[in-house]
């Protein structure tokens, strides 16, 4: 049952937190996105699934897996697929297995604006979050992270 009135049901630390979070991940998020299309010309959208194809075997993946794999909606991987596809960084072909499906894979084109773009991301990653934090704490990120991912990856009781 979801409560009717506008107060908050967590306290002003967990609430503090909680708004402090947001505006990292917004202004992190965006700063990473704007740089990477600046520097790389790459949206976040293509990156995820450069990456993701590069780190499959065989550099090729069934779009089920990689939809899954990216908690993304079918009609987003479709549409970001063909405008890859367009732009020359993946190809997609009927599924060799079952015929049902559809392969992803990535071209020398994709494969070479992946590694350009990883180099831009790894030295903003590296400015914006490694080095404003100290070695705890970036450890602390990651348990932190960790921590939550575990959560989520949880059954939820819905009643």
């Amino acid at each position: 049952m979801i409560a009717t009135d506008l107060t908050s049901q967590l306290t002003d630390t967990q609430a503090a937190s909680w708004a402090s979070y947001q505006r990292m991940r917004a202004r992190l998020g965006g700063r990473l996105g704007r740089e990477l299309a600046r520097d790389a010309g790459v949206s976040d959208a293509d990156y995820e699934i450069l990456w993701a194809l590069l780190e499959a075997p065989g550099d090729s993946v069934r779009a089920l897996a990689l939809r899954c794999g990216l908690e993304w909606e079918k009609s987003r991987l479709s549409h970001q697929l063909r405008r890859m596809e367009e732009r020359g960084l993946v190809i997609r072909r009927d599924c060799s297995v079952d015929n049902r499906g559809t392969d992803v894979s990535i071209t020398e084109a994709g494969r070479s604006l992946a590694v350009q773009a990883r180099a831009y991301h790894d030295e903003a990653v590296r400015r914006y979050v490694v080095d404003a934090l100290t070695p705890e704490q970036l450890l602390q990120l990651e348990a932190i992270s960790e921590a939550i991912v575990h959560g989520l990856d949880q059954p939820r009781d819905t009643q």
